[in-house]
């Protein structure tokens, strides 16, 4: 699909979303009057590349949207309001509002409306993502009218670069620790404390022993990776932290 609508307005449509079991209509005038939006749109809740990449990404650069003056970041897909909702509760991305476009009216009207026939899909949505400002389509990132589905341009860092060529991105970071351990409870202390999100990752809850050795050549806790690189434990943290804070200065 190769339609930009930039310059032009969202179609009017009226969104079914539920909320504390009860049904929310939300027209094109609630989601995008007066405000600065970033719409994503994949083609479905639960798939692949949606599930590992296209999601999770904005959700973690929405805080600096928000710095860029961005009020909400949507993701569209042609769902209905349970599945969206129950796919925003298992990707945990409270940052991001899931918005279900069931009958694909919204999508259709942006000339994104595909066939899907041959996977058993029926209509969905082709990838693409806009900056929205009051109703008006500022910007669009659409995917390439290739075979199968592309994802190249549609993603969150191309929007945060549109939006600011500069923009640093936040460190990637994951913490293996250890349940009751002192040294793991002062690395995520100091993480916090710098500002920096991580993901934690709990020995015999999310890995093994095994797992560890494999990954870090290492039994002792905690062991923090930040950027695809091994910085070790707690101490070997303050020490990559206070070399961040001089290079800053």
């Amino acid at each position: 699909m190769s339609q930009n609508l930039e310059g032009k307005r969202v179609p009017d449509v009226t969104f079914r979303t539920r909320k504390d079991h009860e049904w929310v209509e939300r027209t094109t005038a609630d989601v995008f009057g007066g405000k600065s939006v970033i719409v994503f749109s994949l083609p479905g809740a639960f798939t692949p590349t949606c599930s590992s990449s296209h999601v999770p990404r904005f959700n973690q650069l929405q805080p600096l949207f928000a710095e860029k003056g961005i009020d909400e970041v949507i993701c569209v897909s042609v769902n209905d309001a349970f599945v969206m909702n129950e796919w925003k509760q298992a990707q945990k991305a409270d940052r991001v509002t899931f918005l279900p476009d069931g009958n694909g009216d919204f999508t259709d009207g942006m000339g994104q409306l595909v066939d899907k026939q041959d996977l058993g899909f029926g209509k969905r949505s082709w990838r693409y993502s806009m900056l929205v400002r009051d109703g008006v389509i500022e910007k669009m990132f659409v995917e390439s009218d290739v075979p199968g589905d592309p994802f190249d341009v549609s993603d969150a860092d191309t929007m945060l670069s549109y939006l600011d060529p500069n923009a640093a991105r936040p460190h990637d970071v994951t913490v293996f620790s250890r349940p009751g351990c002192e040294f793991c409870a002062r690395a995520k202390g100091m993480l916090r404390d710098a500002g920096i999100e991580f993901e934690e990752l709990v020995l015999n809850r999310d890995y093994t022993d095994q797992t560890l050795r494999a990954v870090a050549d290492a039994t002792t806790y905690p062991q923090v990776f930040i950027d695809g690189k091994h910085v070790g434990g707690s101490d070997d943290l303050e020490t990559w932290l206070n070399a961040r804070v001089d290079a800053a200065a």
